[in-house]
């Protein structure tokens, strides 16, 4: 059985892949409560904008979390299709969960089956991305603690909605981003602990790219995504300010007649 360690860079990695959760959330927060206030496209670009925040913010936490990630014994590859396959499908899910919310008429259903749909994808994306893992041996994991991760995937996500919702201030926002961001992390940490690594050592070169080739680029990638959409976002006016801004206008345009 080989020895897992979940963080053969300390602290560095659980830290930075929270910061990753909590500032997709922010921003997809952010973006939900805009689109709220927005009708037409604007509504949908900033639905799209929240969908593939927070969908950036967990694919990018789970494999800045896995750069820390080692089995004694093995060396580890993943397999760059399923990689990029487990991104995907946590941007189809939650824009799945994110539409169903900002355009369902009821919104308790909407916000049930939103995240419901959302939580089961996320455990999907989370997985994936396990399954894109290429080591000597095999893996094998605690049905018990998988379901337990499943769960917490989908209270996050209807709690990720639900504050999409329901949350409109900057300092709430905050808030609730740091309650999102553990409650990812606490999903993908409850589903590592599920993991168990039977080592079988050889000599043969394993398929796939390391974890520097390709993971953290990518990873380095949607994180600098992340950040600048953050900046364009809290750059932007609100509804608000622009009808405060078009009201202020008026009376200037009339004593110019």
């Amino acid at each position: 059985m080989g020895h897992l360690d979940h963080a053969t860079f300390g602290w560095l990695t659980p830290v930075l892949s929270y910061a990753m959760a909590c500032t997709g959330a922010a921003l997809g927060l952010r973006c939900t409560v805009r689109a709220l206030a927005a009708t037409g496209r604007a509504r949908r670009n900033w639905l799209l904008a929240a969908a593939s925040a927070i969908a950036t913010g967990i694919w990018t936490m789970h494999f800045v979390a896995m750069l820390g990630f080692g089995v004694s014994g093995t060396e580890i590859r993943y397999d760059v299709p399923l990689t990029i396959l487990s991104l995907l499908v946590a941007l189809v899910v939650v824009g799945a969960g994110v539409f169903a919310v900002g355009y369902g008429r009821d919104r308790g259903r909407a916000l049930a089956l939103g995240g419901l749909t959302t939580g089961l994808g996320v455990a999907s994306m989370h997985y994936l991305g396990m399954a894109a893992l290429r080591l000597h041996g095999s893996v094998r994991y605690d049905p018990m603690l998988v379901g337990l991760s499943v769960v917490i995937a989908v209270v996050a996500a209807t709690a990720a909605l639900w504050a999409g919702l329901n949350i409109k201030s900057p300092l709430a926002v905050v808030g609730a981003s740091l309650v999102m961001g553990g409650a990812v992390s606490s999903m993908h940490y409850t589903g590592m602990l599920a993991v168990s690594v039977r080592v079988s050592p050889s000599g043969e070169a394993l398929p796939g790219a390391t974890v520097m080739q390709f993971v953290f680029p990518l990873a380095v990638g949607l994180g600098s995504y992340l950040f600048l959409t953050s900046a364009f976002v809290a750059l932007s006016p609100t509804a608000r300010e622009r009808e405060a801004s078009a009201a202020a206008q008026r009376p200037v345009e009339s004593a110019a007649r």
